[in-house]
């Protein structure tokens, strides 16, 4: 991307007090469990003393409600980062409430992704490094324990700085069990091998500053105005992208891609970062190979969105971010460094 003013926020430290918002959905009323389980984990295994606010346990709560939270927690010198308790479907309805000189004034680090892409991406337009990641009811409430790459992963991007290498996970898991069963949280979720990382056009090395995130939020954003700098500012960043547990189809994944391209803006990122695309849900609940299938079509359809607009843009497929166990954190707005020939994927945290 064209070189832009970037804050990355001062880093948390054990014993430091943390807010816990639920900018998207209230879902920690309706599934608690694995929310209390990441809750407990915050506090036994990171050292943090988590603070709740009004709508952290509340569903339906006003846009302009959540957005109070939001401002309470960016204003309190007393809190050092904001995580999210889990996604949801209408954050891009709280953007309008948020008070953006506040929030330039207070940088925290934010983790959160799927609907959280809202938040990440007006951050970054505010020129504050987020982090795409990390929910507190699912990668900290994870049934079993936090899966070990994740909380590597999470550690370091909420404790430290410099550079981190991602590495493909050696096994994941796309099954989902039932929160509202208590036996759910006997055990961790039931593993496959993975299949290590798909690159294409790997010829090259390329650093610039993420951007992205969920592309159904991605897609929402575009079409709502709610991106609008001028694509030539994009120019020379890396972008990346994933898919949630709604699963479009391949052809809704190239017709996004494919508005992008005809907005010019698709290859403006000389490298394109795509996580394992999620191929289960209890609505579509895909056999084995069902999964693998839906996988090489998204794949697919991704490569002839590239072929069309952006033919010398270098992929990486089936990266472990976004809506994927394990999970790896993103640093949305903040550097990433694709090195093809090295087959290599590195971040600043």
């Amino acid at each position: 991307m064209t070189e832009r003013s970037r804050t990355v926020p001062p880093k948390p430290v054990p014993g430091d007090r943390v807010a816990l918002l639920s900018p998207a959905a209230g879902l920690p009323a309706v599934y608690p469990r694995p929310f209390e389980e990441g809750v407990r984990r915050l506090i036994e295994d990171f050292g943090l003393k988590p603070v709740e606010y009004p709508t952290t346990r509340t569903m339906g709560a006003t846009p302009q409600e959540r957005a109070a939270d939001l401002h309470a927690a960016f204003a309190d010198p007393e809190i050092k980062a904001i995580i999210a308790s889990i996604g949801g479907d209408d954050q891009i309805t709280v953007l309008p409430y948020l008070d953006a000189e506040l929030i330039r004034a207070n940088p925290k680090p934010f983790f959160g992704y799927s609907d959280n892409t809202n938040l990440l991406m007006y951050l970054a337009e505010l020129g504050i490094v987020g982090y795409h990641g990390a929910c507190v009811m699912v990668e900290l409430g994870r049934p079993g324990a936090v899966h070990p790459l994740t909380e590597e992963s999470f550690r370091a991007a909420l404790f430290t700085t410099g550079e981190y290498e991602l590495t493909p996970a050696a096994e994941f898991h796309d099954v989902e069990r039932d929160w509202a069963d208590p036996a759910t949280f006997d055990s961790e979720p039931e593993m496959e091998a993975g299949q290590g990382w798909h690159w294409h056009r790997p010829d090259r090395v390329v650093e610039g500053a993420a951007w992205g995130g969920c592309l159904e939020i991605v897609t929402d954003l575009l079409i709502a105005g709610r991106a609008v700098r001028p694509v030539e500012e994009f120019e020379g960043g890396v972008l990346f992208l994933e898919t949630s547990e709604e699963m479009p189809s391949a052809r809704r994944v190239y017709r996004s891609l494919r508005a992008m391209g005809e907005r010019g803006l698709l290859r403006r990122f000389p490298a394109l970062v795509m996580g394992r695309a999620r191929a289960w849900s209890f609505e579509q609940p895909l056999d084995e190979a069902g999964r693998a299938a839906f996988r090489a079509d998204q794949r697919a359809a991704v490569l002839r969105a590239l072929a069309e607009y952006a033919p010398d843009t270098m992929a990486v497929f089936d990266v472990d971010l976004g809506h994927t166990d394990p999970q790896l954190v993103i640093p949305y707005g903040g550097l990433v460094r694709v090195d093809g020939p090295a087959r290599r994927i590195t971040v600043r945290y």
